[in-house]
């Protein structure tokens, strides 16, 4: 059976229920995941896949047409985790929630990897792209709808363009687990979030919302 590495697959494949199946498909999964990681996308091929999870190249064809559609199987339902946080801003301390869930983001990017290899594909893959543009469009409605209610509240600054602001908490909070990576220094997490929150507050107001939330918990 010929390597077909460039037939494009826009839908995601069926998945079997029978219990070996599953097994053999689970393990085609985890194999072709290790090996974008490890190789690169473009350097690996099904042969290769199939091989590391132990079963024929054959096998691979039954459950994927092509590394592109395998790949589309361990994005499905995973895509947005790869994306960027969603901040909350009216309930308690905002520079300590921001922490927790960027320090999240980070520990899911590591434990999934994948998106080491969604550069290399998005210029090349117009499909793919159109998928994480999507993603992001929804993550960043999510992050204004936030910023909006707060605004509404008097919390942020009064002159901010909510739509401008949104993107730019998305760049700094995708980039931040990106530069722990790329630099191998300790992650910086606590200053990109105070970064993130002076952008959002005014001092008296972030002020106040750290001592509300002392005063809470105490």
């Amino acid at each position: 059976m010929s390597d077909r590495e460039d037939q494009l697959a826009g839908e995601f494949p069926f998945v079997p229920k029978q219990e070996r199946a599953q097994q053999k498909r689970n393990a085609l999964l985890e194999s072709g995941r290790e090996l974008f990681i490890s190789k690169g996308y473009e350097q690996t091929t099904a042969k290769e896949i199939a091989a590391k999870a132990g079963v024929a190249t054959g096998t691979f064809y039954r459950y994927f047409l092509d590394k592109r559609q395998l790949l589309l199987s361990l994005l499905e339902d995973k895509i947005e985790k790869l994306l960027p946080p969603e901040p909350s801003w009216v309930n308690g301390n905002p520079e300590a929630r921001l922490v927790e869930m960027l320090e999240s983001y980070g520990h899911r990017l590591n434990q999934h990897g994948l998106h080491r290899v969604l550069p290399e594909l998005l210029l090349k893959d117009p499909e793919l792209a159109e998928v994480i543009a999507t993603a992001k469009k929804r993550i960043h409605q999510r992050i204004f709808t936030e910023l909006q209610a707060a605004k509404e509240k008097g919390l942020t600054w009064s002159d901010l363009d909510l739509n401008t602001l949104a993107w730019s908490i998305m760049i700094l909070a995708e980039n931040a687990a990106v530069k722990v990576e790329q630099s191998g220094e300790p992650a910086e997490y606590h200053e990109i979030a105070k970064v993130i929150c002076r952008l959002v507050f005014p001092p008296d107001v972030l002020k106040n919302l750290k001592s509300d939330n002392e005063n809470e918990i105490e």
